[in-house]
Protein backbone atom coordinates (compact mmCIF):
# COMPACT_ATOMS: atom_id res chain seq x y z
CA UNK A 1 0.00 0.00 0.00
CA UNK A 2 0.97 3.63 -0.63
CA UNK A 3 -0.16 5.42 2.13
CA UNK A 4 1.69 7.99 3.88
CA UNK A 5 2.86 7.55 7.79
CA UNK A 6 0.14 8.13 10.22
CA UNK A 7 -0.08 10.43 12.82
CA UNK A 8 -0.48 14.14 13.43
CA UNK A 9 3.23 14.92 13.54
CA UNK A 10 3.26 14.11 9.28
CA UNK A 11 2.11 16.34 7.02
CA UNK A 12 -1.50 14.37 6.72
CA UNK A 13 -4.23 13.29 8.57
CA UNK A 14 -5.75 9.97 8.42
CA UNK A 15 -9.12 8.38 9.17
CA UNK A 16 -11.16 5.07 9.04
CA UNK A 17 -12.63 3.18 5.96
CA UNK A 18 -16.00 3.50 7.02
CA UNK A 19 -15.56 7.52 7.55
CA UNK A 20 -13.84 7.27 4.38
CA UNK A 21 -16.68 5.37 2.46
CA UNK A 22 -18.89 7.93 3.94
CA UNK A 23 -17.46 10.40 2.45
CA UNK A 24 -17.02 9.18 -1.00
CA UNK A 25 -20.50 8.07 -1.25
CA UNK A 26 -21.46 11.98 -0.69
CA UNK A 27 -19.91 12.21 -3.89
CA UNK A 28 -22.22 9.45 -5.54
CA UNK A 29 -19.77 6.98 -5.24
CA UNK A 30 -21.32 3.27 -5.03
CA UNK A 31 -20.17 1.92 -1.67
CA UNK A 32 -21.41 -1.72 0.03
CA UNK A 33 -23.89 -0.74 2.84
CA UNK A 34 -22.64 -0.90 6.40
CA UNK A 35 -22.71 0.04 10.02
CA UNK A 36 -19.78 1.10 12.62
CA UNK A 37 -19.90 -0.56 16.09
CA UNK A 38 -18.19 0.86 19.30
CA UNK A 39 -19.35 -1.92 21.32
CA UNK A 40 -19.82 -5.33 20.78
CA UNK A 41 -23.64 -5.52 22.25
CA UNK A 42 -24.41 -3.57 19.26
CA UNK A 43 -23.06 -6.05 16.46
CA UNK A 44 -26.34 -8.10 16.78
CA UNK A 45 -28.43 -5.22 15.59
CA UNK A 46 -26.00 -3.53 12.87
CA UNK A 47 -26.00 -7.01 11.28
CA UNK A 48 -29.17 -7.52 11.25
CA UNK A 49 -30.19 -3.81 9.66
CA UNK A 50 -28.13 -5.51 6.84
CA UNK A 51 -29.12 -7.18 3.72
CA UNK A 52 -27.31 -10.52 5.10
CA UNK A 53 -26.64 -13.72 4.48
CA UNK A 54 -23.39 -12.77 4.69
CA UNK A 55 -21.60 -9.97 6.41
CA UNK A 56 -18.19 -9.04 6.65
CA UNK A 57 -16.58 -7.78 10.34
CA UNK A 58 -13.63 -5.29 9.77
CA UNK A 59 -11.13 -3.77 12.43
CA UNK A 60 -11.34 -0.43 12.04
CA UNK A 61 -7.62 1.00 12.75
CA UNK A 62 -5.16 3.06 10.74
CA UNK A 63 -2.88 0.39 9.29
CA UNK A 64 -3.29 -1.82 6.01
CA UNK A 65 -2.88 -5.45 5.69
CA UNK A 66 -5.75 -6.06 8.31
CA UNK A 67 -7.70 -8.96 6.73
CA UNK A 68 -3.72 -10.94 7.43
CA UNK A 69 -2.94 -9.70 10.81
CA UNK A 70 -3.03 -11.71 13.70
CA UNK A 71 -4.47 -10.85 17.11
CA UNK A 72 -2.17 -10.40 20.19
CA UNK A 73 -4.87 -12.31 22.69
CA UNK A 74 -5.58 -15.78 22.22
CA UNK A 75 -9.07 -15.15 23.26
CA UNK A 76 -9.41 -12.46 19.66
CA UNK A 77 -8.73 -16.14 17.69
CA UNK A 78 -6.69 -16.36 14.82
CA UNK A 79 -8.98 -15.37 11.85
CA UNK A 80 -7.42 -11.93 11.26
CA UNK A 81 -8.46 -8.61 11.59
CA UNK A 82 -11.04 -9.16 8.79
CA UNK A 83 -13.52 -11.54 8.63
CA UNK A 84 -16.56 -13.65 6.88
CA UNK A 85 -19.95 -14.39 8.99
CA UNK A 86 -22.16 -16.24 7.94
CA UNK A 87 -25.22 -15.14 10.53
CA UNK A 88 -25.64 -12.41 12.90
CA UNK A 89 -24.75 -14.29 16.05
CA UNK A 90 -21.25 -15.22 14.76
CA UNK A 91 -21.27 -11.47 13.44
CA UNK A 92 -21.58 -10.62 17.30
CA UNK A 93 -19.41 -13.56 18.39
CA UNK A 94 -16.69 -11.66 16.26
CA UNK A 95 -17.57 -8.21 17.66
CA UNK A 96 -16.66 -9.88 21.10
CA UNK A 97 -13.38 -11.19 20.01
CA UNK A 98 -11.90 -8.16 18.21
CA UNK A 99 -13.26 -5.29 20.06
CA UNK A 100 -10.21 -4.25 22.88
CA UNK A 101 -8.33 -7.19 21.55
CA UNK A 102 -4.24 -5.79 20.11
CA UNK A 103 -4.62 -6.00 16.32
CA UNK A 104 -0.74 -6.56 14.38
CA UNK A 105 -0.04 -6.19 10.88
CA UNK A 106 2.72 -5.64 8.57
CA UNK A 107 2.08 -1.51 9.11
CA UNK A 108 1.49 -1.42 12.79
CA UNK A 109 5.17 -2.68 13.64
CA UNK A 110 5.10 -5.26 16.51
CA UNK A 111 2.96 -3.10 18.86
CA UNK A 112 0.29 -3.60 17.00
CA UNK A 113 -2.83 -1.36 17.38
CA UNK A 114 -6.00 -1.92 19.65
CA UNK A 115 -9.69 -2.63 17.79
CA UNK A 116 -11.79 0.02 19.09
CA UNK A 117 -14.07 0.26 16.17
CA UNK A 118 -15.82 -2.35 13.81
CA UNK A 119 -17.43 -2.01 10.63
CA UNK A 120 -20.48 -4.15 9.94
CA UNK A 121 -20.59 -4.37 6.22
CA UNK A 122 -23.04 -6.51 3.58
CA UNK A 123 -20.97 -9.35 1.97
CA UNK A 124 -20.62 -8.72 -1.88
CA UNK A 125 -20.02 -11.22 -4.43
CA UNK A 126 -16.86 -10.62 -5.97
CA UNK A 127 -15.98 -11.54 -9.86
CA UNK A 128 -12.75 -9.60 -9.98
CA UNK A 129 -10.44 -7.44 -7.75
CA UNK A 130 -8.72 -4.37 -9.34
CA UNK A 131 -6.45 -1.46 -7.50
CA UNK A 132 -6.82 2.26 -8.02
CA UNK A 133 -5.56 5.38 -6.02
CA UNK A 134 -5.07 8.78 -6.28
CA UNK A 135 -2.58 10.87 -4.95
CA UNK A 136 -0.25 14.22 -5.38
CA UNK A 137 2.62 13.62 -7.40
CA UNK A 138 5.21 15.69 -6.25
CA UNK A 139 7.46 15.48 -9.91
CA UNK A 140 4.91 16.61 -11.73
CA UNK A 141 2.65 18.85 -9.31
CA UNK A 142 -0.58 17.06 -10.56
CA UNK A 143 -3.16 14.82 -9.09
CA UNK A 144 -2.03 11.34 -10.35
CA UNK A 145 -4.22 8.10 -11.00
CA UNK A 146 -2.56 4.91 -10.25
CA UNK A 147 -4.77 2.10 -11.77
CA UNK A 148 -4.13 -2.12 -11.59
CA UNK A 149 -5.73 -5.05 -12.15
CA UNK A 150 -3.71 -6.90 -9.81
CA UNK A 151 -6.51 -5.54 -6.35
CA UNK A 152 -5.91 -6.80 -3.16
CA UNK A 153 -2.43 -7.18 -3.09
CA UNK A 154 0.68 -5.08 -1.74
CA UNK A 155 1.02 -2.58 -4.57
CA UNK A 156 4.74 -2.29 -4.24
CA UNK A 157 4.90 -6.05 -4.79
CA UNK A 158 3.22 -5.39 -8.22
CA UNK A 159 5.76 -2.42 -8.50
CA UNK A 160 8.09 -4.87 -8.03
CA UNK A 161 7.39 -7.90 -9.91
CA UNK A 162 4.99 -6.92 -12.79
CA UNK A 163 5.53 -3.00 -13.00
CA UNK A 164 3.77 -3.27 -16.62
CA UNK A 165 0.44 -4.23 -14.85
CA UNK A 166 0.64 -0.90 -13.50
CA UNK A 167 -0.74 2.20 -15.58
CA UNK A 168 -0.60 5.71 -14.53
CA UNK A 169 -1.10 9.09 -15.35
CA UNK A 170 -1.41 13.05 -14.35
CA UNK A 171 -4.78 15.70 -14.40
CA UNK A 172 -3.81 18.73 -15.74
CA UNK A 173 -5.52 21.12 -13.15
CA UNK A 174 -6.17 23.63 -16.18
CA UNK A 175 -8.71 21.04 -17.86
CA UNK A 176 -9.71 18.79 -14.72
CA UNK A 177 -10.74 15.50 -14.81
CA UNK A 178 -11.87 14.55 -18.49
CA UNK A 179 -13.75 11.78 -20.33
CA UNK A 180 -10.62 10.42 -21.70
CA UNK A 181 -9.25 9.79 -18.39
CA UNK A 182 -12.35 7.40 -17.21
CA UNK A 183 -11.54 5.69 -20.68
CA UNK A 184 -7.69 5.63 -19.62
CA UNK A 185 -8.94 3.70 -15.99
CA UNK A 186 -11.59 1.32 -17.71
CA UNK A 187 -8.51 0.54 -20.78
CA UNK A 188 -6.50 -0.50 -18.04
CA UNK A 189 -8.88 -2.72 -16.06
CA UNK A 190 -9.60 -4.06 -19.47
CA UNK A 191 -13.58 -3.02 -18.95
CA UNK A 192 -16.02 -2.58 -21.05
CA UNK A 193 -19.37 -1.66 -22.14
CA UNK A 194 -21.54 -0.57 -19.19
CA UNK A 195 -18.89 -1.30 -16.57
CA UNK A 196 -16.54 0.60 -18.54
CA UNK A 197 -19.31 3.24 -18.29
CA UNK A 198 -19.24 2.63 -14.56
CA UNK A 199 -15.67 3.35 -14.28
CA UNK A 200 -15.47 6.55 -16.49
CA UNK A 201 -17.89 7.78 -13.90
CA UNK A 202 -16.16 6.56 -11.08
CA UNK A 203 -13.02 8.34 -11.88
CA UNK A 204 -14.91 11.71 -12.27
CA UNK A 205 -16.45 10.67 -8.76
CA UNK A 206 -13.34 10.10 -7.07
CA UNK A 207 -11.20 12.90 -8.52
CA UNK A 208 -14.30 15.62 -7.48
CA UNK A 209 -13.91 13.89 -3.89
CA UNK A 210 -10.17 14.06 -3.67
CA UNK A 211 -9.69 17.68 -4.73
CA UNK A 212 -13.08 18.80 -3.10
CA UNK A 213 -12.28 17.30 0.55
CA UNK A 214 -7.98 18.26 -0.29
CA UNK A 215 -6.90 14.89 0.03
CA UNK A 216 -3.79 13.71 0.34
CA UNK A 217 -4.00 10.22 -0.98
CA UNK A 218 -7.13 8.08 -2.10
CA UNK A 219 -6.43 4.51 -2.04
CA UNK A 220 -9.05 1.97 -3.57
CA UNK A 221 -7.79 -1.75 -2.78
CA UNK A 222 -9.61 -3.42 -4.01
CA UNK A 223 -12.13 -1.99 -6.18
CA UNK A 224 -14.27 -4.79 -7.18
CA UNK A 225 -16.62 -6.00 -9.70
CA UNK A 226 -19.39 -7.94 -8.45
CA UNK A 227 -21.14 -11.24 -10.04
CA UNK A 228 -23.83 -8.68 -11.04
CA UNK A 229 -22.15 -6.41 -12.73
CA UNK A 230 -21.45 -3.76 -10.71
CA UNK A 231 -18.36 -1.68 -9.98
CA UNK A 232 -17.99 -1.18 -5.92
CA UNK A 233 -15.44 0.23 -4.02
CA UNK A 234 -14.33 -2.64 -1.17
CA UNK A 235 -12.38 -0.55 1.15
CA UNK A 236 -10.59 2.84 1.10
CA UNK A 237 -8.05 4.66 2.52
CA UNK A 238 -7.92 8.40 2.53
CA UNK A 239 -5.22 10.68 3.92
CA UNK A 240 -5.74 14.72 3.92
CA UNK A 241 -3.28 17.31 4.04
CA UNK A 242 -3.39 18.85 7.13
CA UNK A 243 -2.60 22.47 6.12
CA UNK A 244 -5.78 22.10 4.37
CA UNK A 245 -8.03 21.28 7.23
CA UNK A 246 -8.83 24.49 8.59
CA UNK A 247 -11.18 24.69 5.03
CA UNK A 248 -12.97 21.36 5.77
CA UNK A 249 -14.14 21.34 10.01
CA UNK A 250 -16.29 18.37 8.90
CA UNK A 251 -13.09 16.69 8.05
CA UNK A 252 -10.99 17.30 11.03
CA UNK A 253 -14.35 15.76 13.16
CA UNK A 254 -13.72 12.69 11.68
CA UNK A 255 -9.93 12.66 13.35
CA UNK A 256 -9.11 9.47 15.63
CA UNK A 257 -6.85 10.45 18.52
CA UNK A 258 -6.75 7.14 19.74
CA UNK A 259 -4.95 6.04 16.39
CA UNK A 260 -2.21 8.36 16.69
CA UNK A 261 0.80 8.77 19.33
CA UNK A 262 -0.07 10.57 21.88
CA UNK A 263 3.63 12.54 21.71
CA UNK A 264 2.58 13.77 18.05
CA UNK A 265 -0.75 15.10 19.35
CA UNK A 266 0.67 17.37 22.07
CA UNK A 267 3.31 18.68 19.73
CA UNK A 268 0.45 19.61 16.97
CA UNK A 269 -0.80 21.71 19.69
CA UNK A 270 2.66 23.71 19.28
CA UNK A 271 2.72 24.05 15.92
CA UNK A 272 5.91 21.52 15.70
CA UNK A 273 6.96 19.06 13.45
CA UNK A 274 7.18 15.72 15.43
CA UNK A 275 7.55 12.01 14.32
CA UNK A 276 8.11 9.49 16.96
CA UNK A 277 10.47 7.13 15.62
CA UNK A 278 12.17 3.25 17.28
CA UNK A 279 15.49 4.71 18.43
CA UNK A 280 16.88 5.60 21.99
CA UNK A 281 18.43 9.10 21.19
CA UNK A 282 15.55 11.94 21.00
CA UNK A 283 16.26 15.69 19.00
CA UNK A 284 15.67 18.30 18.57
CA UNK A 285 16.84 20.67 15.75
CA UNK A 286 15.73 23.45 13.71
CA UNK A 287 15.05 22.76 9.61
CA UNK A 288 13.62 19.37 8.13
CA UNK A 289 16.75 19.13 6.48
CA UNK A 290 19.24 19.67 9.50
CA UNK A 291 16.64 17.26 11.40
CA UNK A 292 17.66 14.67 8.44
CA UNK A 293 21.06 15.59 8.67
CA UNK A 294 21.37 15.00 12.33
CA UNK A 295 19.09 11.95 12.36
CA UNK A 296 21.85 10.50 9.56
CA UNK A 297 24.96 11.16 11.61
CA UNK A 298 23.65 9.70 14.79
CA UNK A 299 23.02 6.58 12.82
CA UNK A 300 26.75 6.69 11.35
CA UNK A 301 28.27 6.26 15.28
CA UNK A 302 26.22 3.51 15.35
CA UNK A 303 22.94 4.69 17.54
CA UNK A 304 19.42 5.74 16.14
CA UNK A 305 17.00 8.64 16.61
CA UNK A 306 14.03 8.59 18.85
CA UNK A 307 12.29 10.74 17.11
CA UNK A 308 11.98 13.75 14.03
CA UNK A 309 11.59 17.07 15.51
CA UNK A 310 12.08 20.34 13.36
CA UNK A 311 11.14 23.24 16.15
CA UNK A 312 10.74 25.62 12.90
CA UNK A 313 12.86 28.50 12.23
CA UNK A 314 10.93 31.36 14.78
CA UNK A 315 10.44 29.28 17.72
CA UNK A 316 9.71 30.91 20.87
CA UNK A 317 11.48 29.90 24.43
CA UNK A 318 8.23 28.61 25.13
CA UNK A 319 7.99 26.28 22.10
CA UNK A 320 11.12 24.60 22.27
CA UNK A 321 10.44 24.26 26.20
CA UNK A 322 7.52 22.30 25.01
CA UNK A 323 9.30 20.30 22.66
CA UNK A 324 12.38 19.56 24.99
CA UNK A 325 9.29 18.20 27.40
CA UNK A 326 7.97 15.79 24.67
CA UNK A 327 11.36 14.43 23.65
CA UNK A 328 11.91 14.11 27.81
CA UNK A 329 7.98 12.29 28.38
CA UNK A 330 9.49 9.34 25.69
CA UNK A 331 10.29 6.58 28.04
CA UNK A 332 12.70 5.32 25.28
CA UNK A 333 14.68 8.18 25.47
CA UNK A 334 18.13 7.36 26.86
CA UNK A 335 20.11 10.87 25.33
CA UNK A 336 19.24 13.87 23.92
CA UNK A 337 21.10 15.90 20.96
CA UNK A 338 19.81 19.55 20.71
CA UNK A 339 21.32 20.75 17.43
CA UNK A 340 20.57 24.22 16.62
CA UNK A 341 21.83 26.53 13.68
CA UNK A 342 20.63 30.07 14.07
CA UNK A 343 19.20 32.20 10.97
CA UNK A 344 16.16 33.69 12.05
CA UNK A 345 16.02 31.39 14.87
CA UNK A 346 18.32 33.07 17.76
CA UNK A 347 20.22 30.82 19.74
CA UNK A 348 19.70 32.24 23.08
CA UNK A 349 15.89 31.85 22.85
CA UNK A 350 17.19 27.79 22.34
CA UNK A 351 19.11 28.59 25.26
CA UNK A 352 16.59 29.66 27.14
CA UNK A 353 13.88 27.24 26.41
CA UNK A 354 16.07 24.82 26.67
CA UNK A 355 17.08 25.60 30.73
CA UNK A 356 13.90 26.67 31.32
CA UNK A 357 12.55 23.07 30.26
CA UNK A 358 15.17 21.27 32.17
CA UNK A 359 14.71 23.01 35.58
CA UNK A 360 10.63 22.40 35.27
CA UNK A 361 11.08 18.51 34.19
CA UNK A 362 14.73 17.23 35.67
CA UNK A 363 16.95 15.73 33.11
CA UNK A 364 18.21 12.32 34.18
CA UNK A 365 19.74 11.38 30.69
CA UNK A 366 22.78 12.94 29.04
CA UNK A 367 22.48 16.46 26.81
CA UNK A 368 24.08 17.41 24.24
CA UNK A 369 23.80 20.92 23.01
CA UNK A 370 25.53 22.31 19.54
CA UNK A 371 24.50 26.04 18.56
CA UNK A 372 25.91 27.62 15.96
CA UNK A 373 24.57 30.93 14.27
CA UNK A 374 22.88 33.90 15.49
CA UNK A 375 23.40 35.28 19.27
CA UNK A 376 25.44 32.15 19.16
CA UNK A 377 27.91 33.45 22.16
CA UNK A 378 25.00 34.54 24.05
CA UNK A 379 23.36 31.13 24.23
CA UNK A 380 26.10 28.92 25.22
CA UNK A 381 26.70 31.63 28.18
CA UNK A 382 23.06 30.99 29.15
CA UNK A 383 23.61 27.23 29.32
CA UNK A 384 27.24 27.84 30.56
CA UNK A 385 26.36 29.99 33.64
CA UNK A 386 22.74 27.42 33.81
CA UNK A 387 24.33 25.35 36.71
CA UNK A 388 22.93 22.40 34.58
CA UNK A 389 24.72 19.07 33.78
CA UNK A 390 24.52 20.24 30.12
CA UNK A 391 27.66 19.17 27.64
CA UNK A 392 28.69 21.95 24.71
CA UNK A 393 29.50 20.47 21.45
CA UNK A 394 31.59 22.65 18.75
CA UNK A 395 30.01 21.43 15.31
CA UNK A 396 27.81 18.20 14.22
CA UNK A 397 30.39 15.42 13.87
CA UNK A 398 31.11 16.66 17.84
CA UNK A 399 27.69 16.35 19.12
CA UNK A 400 27.25 13.79 17.10
CA UNK A 401 30.09 11.45 19.10
CA UNK A 402 29.44 12.89 22.58
CA UNK A 403 25.56 11.83 22.68
CA UNK A 404 26.09 8.79 21.26
CA UNK A 405 29.35 7.70 23.77
CA UNK A 406 27.01 9.21 26.41
CA UNK A 407 24.32 7.07 26.17
CA UNK A 408 26.42 4.10 25.42
CA UNK A 409 28.35 4.61 28.68
CA UNK A 410 25.24 5.32 30.39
Amino acid sequence: MWSPPAGSGSDYMNIHEYQAKALLNEFGVAISKGVPVLKAADADAAAKALPGPVWVVKSQIHAGGRGKGKFKEASAGDKGGVRIAKSAAEVSEFAKQMLGATLVTIQTGPAGKQVNRLYIEDGSDIDKEFYLSILVDRETSRVSFVVSTEGGVNIEDVAHNSPEKIVTFSIDPATGIMGHHGRTVADALKLSGDLAKQAEKLTAQLYAAFVAKDMSMLEINPLVVTKQGQLRVLDAKVSFDDNALFRHPEVLALRDETEEDAKEIEASKHDLNYVTLDGNIGCMVNGAGLAMATMDIIKLYGMAPANFLDVGGSASKEKVAAAFKIITADPNVKGILVNIFGGIMKCDVIAEGVTAAVREVGLSVPLVVRLEGTNVELGKKIIRESGLNVVPADNLDDAAQKIVKAVKEG
